[in-house]
């Protein structure tokens, strides 16, 4: 007796906007067998953006996943990427979110790059990150969040860091702790 196929891949739809698109993505999904594993969905201006990584216990074709998508009337046009995904489903402690830090203000060109090197100085590790541009009057700002993990003894200094490197942009921070009794559930 063959033993049951344990197939991941990485699912990655790029298109235009429009309601619905996660519950025609995630119904099909389901009809063909699919248990999701992480997966995230944001509005990129007049676009969307879905990924997911989705086991399959009965076995799939990348090629089948890929074809029954591509059939779904929401996903006319989208640029659709169906992988083999080779890493394990399980998340280490760094992939538990401590702290959310929120940079506010006007655009300035290499934000993201600055607050990730600030990051990465004091070991804390993006487990999710998003910048939107905001209306502001005449003009727009922009709110970029990090959802991080940093040790407790870091903590401090690297919070120092962040609003010190903020305010040398000119702009915003705020850091927020996130409970431990909440944060398993991110």
């Amino acid at each position: 007796m063959t033993p049951p196929s344990n197939d991941k891949y990485l699912i990655s739809i790029i298109g235009r906007d429009q309601t619905g698109v996660v519950s025609s993505v995630t119904g099909y999904l389901f009809e063909i067998g699919a248990n999701l594993a992480d997966s995230a969905f944001a509005v990129l201006g007049e676009a969307f953006e879905f990924s997911c990584v989705a086991e399959f216990s009965a076995g799939a074709a990348v090629e089948e996943v890929a074809e029954g998508l591509e059939g779904l009337a929401l996903l006319d046009g989208a640029r659709i990427t169906v992988t083999a995904f080779p890493f394990a489903l399980s998340r280490g402690n760094s992939a538990t979110i401590t702290h959310i830090v929120d940079i506010s203000g006007g655009d300035r060109p290499g934000l993201v790059a600055r607050i990730s090197e600030v990051l990465m100085d004091y070991n804390a590790n993006i487990v999710r990150m998003s910048s939107k541009r905001v209306p502001a009057g005449d003009s727009f700002d922009y709110r970029t969040r990090f959802a991080i993990n940093v040790g407790e003894g870091r903590f401090s200094a690297l919070e120092a860091a962040l609003y010190n490197t903020a305010g040398s942009l000119r702009l915003n921070c705020g850091v927020e702790v996130v409970e431990s009794n909440t944060a398993a559930g991110t």
